[in-house]
């Protein structure tokens, strides 16, 4: 049985995370702001990994990187390392709970953190301050909203 999907919605979705990356935020909010992109790569990695895999997430890394402004290659290196760690990992991924992928989630969004602090730290850069490790947990609770969203799209708004 073939399920619909819409060829749109993955660079639909992908453009939308840069944006809500790019959306201003004021000072005190920053900490808090969610890796949108990285939470739409990761439904993507699990739902359809025959569209999106490790290039693709270079590729949309890369992309990141220019549109933010940050270190050419930076997010691009994390995305990579978060997707080859989804797929290694996607057959038990797909079929937890929304709770558990949630928490696994988490546990994505904090080795991201830790991958960007060590490149920080390997070229000499500012650290981020301590405040922003709870992005991974903002990501958390926002998991189980972006994947129904994401999955209800994807199947054309069937239950």
């Amino acid at each position: 049985m073939s399920r619909p999907h819409n060829a749109w919605l993955l660079p639909v979705s992908v453009v939308a995370a840069l944006l809500l990356g790019l959306l201003p935020l004021p000072g005190w909010m920053q900490p808090f702001r969610p890796y949108w992109l990285a939470l739409v790569l990761v439904y993507w990695l699990i739902e359809t990994p025959d569209r999106a895999g490790i290039g693709f997430a270079f590729i949309v890394g890369v992309a990141a990187d220019l549109a933010f402004g940050t270190l050419l290659g930076e997010q691009a290196l994390r995305l990579t390392v978060m997707a080859f760690i989804v797929q290694r990992f996607r057959a038990q991924l797909r079929f937890f709970p929304l709770s558990q992928q949630a928490l696994a989630v988490a546990g994505l969004l904090l080795n991201d953190r830790v991958v960007g602090a060590a490149v920080h730290m390997a070229l000499g850069e500012p650290q981020l301050p301590a405040s922003f490790w709870w992005s991974p947990l903002v990501g958390m609770l926002l998991w189980a909203p972006v994947y129904l969203l994401l999955d209800r799209l994807r199947m054309g708004g069937r239950g």
